[in-house]
């Protein structure tokens, strides 16, 4: 089904109204059951509330927890804290039951959503469970959170129950609303697209709040704004043209053109006659890394996963064709990888687990609103089960995926006292470790992947270990990598030790973010894709960004494609949808000199003009990069 204006319209209401619903309910329960009111900012002391039971009890001290968590980051009160915690239930809520609705509409979950109380898979757990469940609405939300449970191994970031922009439940009433729009005639088609839950995410901020952050200030003052601003949905022809010509053109030239893409990437531009020199060893599929920095709902993994798809089918046939020596290992820094025949007992093995592979091995991700990051990892899971469901693979036979490559870029966390406490169980050299890192992702929840943390971290390490016995010489990143384990270790262990203090467990998570999205810097990628923000940096990150990006700091858009680069290998390809204007404005000069043509060399560019990114008025242009030094 074609997303044309009269179908995002009809999404956009049902987004706009569920939003209200959430809300207007949650903010209810804040005020009335657990002391908390978003509106004026105050809390009740738990001792003050009689009136809740126990369960309310533990939920009113969990919020409590989150909100001390949320008011340690400088700039953020507790009306403002109480703000986010009702947007982020509400986003939650409506994410996991649209969630629910799309995996039925792929065979993949017995209905739970559709019809509501009438549903399939809740009448059965009726019957089986019989009476001791309690009223039809409250057997209802154990069923639910019950699905949610299961869900959760596979996607722990948005399904998991305690997690702190999950932990609140809409009542009765408010369910049934929800429930009513969700089933709703006009939109029940959308639910079977894949591109429905990112125009979900798209949708959830309004253009009202778009206006107003722009009329109060012409540069981002933090990151949500930054985010909120600069939400653009892609559209699907220009998502397949970039990817095409990157992901597809790399495949195409390794293998001498002689690959399947060759006729279905539509948009892939070769001479009728084109046929490079096929590579005398193929690159292993599980080695090539896709990087989405400013990834939103993920529309580009999407696509690429269908591409990846054919990839690893045409790798398996190469290794048989020319010997378990014929993939290249080395290049993608996976030389202990086996050969794909020693590694799996048949064909039909292999493929089983390639959509596994293809979420943990090859797309990565990052974005700075974290749920984005819940959007972008549903919407991976959703596609590798509908591949499982399509090649006939039953539930049970599916490999379970794990946790990804999307990592959101959530600020450090800024508890004092907290820090304090876990490092005090650190051995004094990684307890220092561990503060410095915490200082260089400072800016993160700004900047994403633009923080050039892998830049700083050698000379971080020889700060740290450097006149201790030598370690970190000549910049030992291997040495980096088991100190990092040990920190994650020791985080791990915190957060299990401190679940009594929820707010131990929030610190815990936030530092685990910061480490991966180290990792996530320090890769080498071979394809990069994205629609990047653009425009004026956010307040607080100009003077850092002038120095890092001299060639690029009048316009963001400019600094990603520069960043872009960086991470990627020579030969790589880089694709990108962007304002024209960074092509003849005379203040992108040293840009186009220095960076455009002078480490890359355009390959593909298509003029696209106007009202190509849904309602950003900015006249686009769709390009690929080649990098050459």
């Amino acid at each position: 089904m074609a997303f044309d204006q009269a179908t995002r319209n009809r999404l956009q209401r049902f987004v706009t109204d569920t939003r209200r619903i959430l809300e207007e309910e949650f903010t209810r329960q804040l005020q009335n059951d657990l002391g908390m009111d978003p509106v004026s900012g105050d809390v009740t002391p738990i001792e003050n509330l009689p009136h809740i039971n126990d369960t309310q009890r533990e939920t009113a001290r969990i919020m409590r927890d989150t909100l001390a968590h949320y008011c340690a980051s400088p700039g953020t009160d507790a009306r403002s804290g109480l703000d986010r915690i009702v947007r982020e239930q509400a986003f939650t809520v409506l994410n996991r039951l649209a969630a629910l609705r799309m995996a039925e509409a792929r065979g993949l979950l017995i209905e739970s959503v559709g019809k509501g109380y009438q549903a399939k898979g809740f009448q059965l757990y009726v019957r089986l469970a019989g009476s001791g469940l309690g009223e039809t609405g409250e057997a209802y939300r154990v069923y639910l959170q019950s699905v949610f449970d299961e869900l959760s191994q596979d996607l722990r970031g948005l399904f998991d129950r305690y997690s702190p922009q999950g932990r609140l439940f809409p009542r009765e009433a408010a369910l049934m609303q929800v429930l009513s729009q969700i089933n709703h005639g006009e939109i029940d088609p959308l639910w079977a697209e894949d591109e429905t839950i990112g125009w979900i995410y798209q949708y959830f901020n309004s253009k009202e709040e778009r206006k107003a952050m722009r009329d109060a200030s012409q540069a981002p003052r933090n990151s949500r704004e930054l985010a909120v601003r600069n939400q653009f949905f892609t559209p699907r022809y220009v998502v397949e043209f970039l990817v095409d010509n990157t992901l597809g053109r790399l495949w195409f030239n390794w293998t001498g053109g002689k690959t399947a893409l060759r006729n279905r990437c539509q948009y892939l531009l070769v001479k009728p006659d084109e046929q490079p020199e096929a590579a005398m060893c193929l690159r292993d599929p599980r080695t090539i890394k896709l990087l989405d920095p400013a990834c939103g709902s993920m529309h580009f993994g999407l696509y690429a996963f269908d591409l990846f798809q054919e990839i690893y089918r045409e790798a398996w046939d190469w290794e048989q064709a020319h010997g378990a020596g014929a993939l290249d290992r080395e290049t993608g820094g996976s030389p202990d990888l086996k050969p794909l025949a020693d590694t799996y007992a048949d064909h039909d093995a292999f493929l089983r687990d390639v959509p596994r592979l293809i979420i943990e091995h090859n797309i990565y991700g990052v974005d700075i609103d974290p749920r984005a990051a819940q959007i972008a990892s549903l919407a991976l899971w959703l596609r590798a089960q509908r591949a499982w469901h399509e090649a006939g693979v039953k539930a049970k036979d599916r490999p379970q995926v794990g946790q990804g490559q999307v990592v959101a870029a959530v600020a450090p966390p800024a508890e004092v006292d907290l820090r304090k406490r876990f490092m005090d169980e650190l051995d004094p050299l990684d307890a220092e470790l561990f503060e410095q890192t915490l200082f260089m992702l400072k800016g993160l929840p700004e900047l994403g992947v633009l923080l050039q943390v892998e830049k700083e971290l050698p000379a971080l390490i020889r700060e740290v270990f450097g006149e201790h016995g030598g370690l970190f010489r000549a910049q030992d990143m291997a040495q980096w990598q088991t100190a990092e384990g040990r920190l994650r270790e020791a985080l791990t262990d915190f957060a299990r030790a401190a679940r009594s203090t929820y707010q131990g467990r929030l610190f815990a998570d936030d530092a685990l973010q910061g480490l991966r999205m180290i990792d996530h810097c320090r890769e080498v990628f071979d394809v990069v894709v994205m629609n990047p923000p653009f425009g004026a940096l956010a307040t607080g990150t100009k003077a850092a960004m002038n120095e890092a990006y001299p060639n690029s700091k009048n316009d963001l858009l400019a600094i990603f494609v520069e960043r872009g680069l960086e991470l990627m290998r020579v030969e790589a390809r880089l694709g990108a949808i962007t304002s024209r204007t960074c092509f003849f404005l005379s203040s992108f000069q040293k840009w186009r000199e220095e960076i455009l043509l002078g480490i890359a060399q355009p390959e593909v560019v298509a003029d696209l003009g106007l009202g190509v990114m849904d309602d950003a008025w900015v006249e686009a242009a769709a390009y690929t990069l080649e990098k050459q030094v």
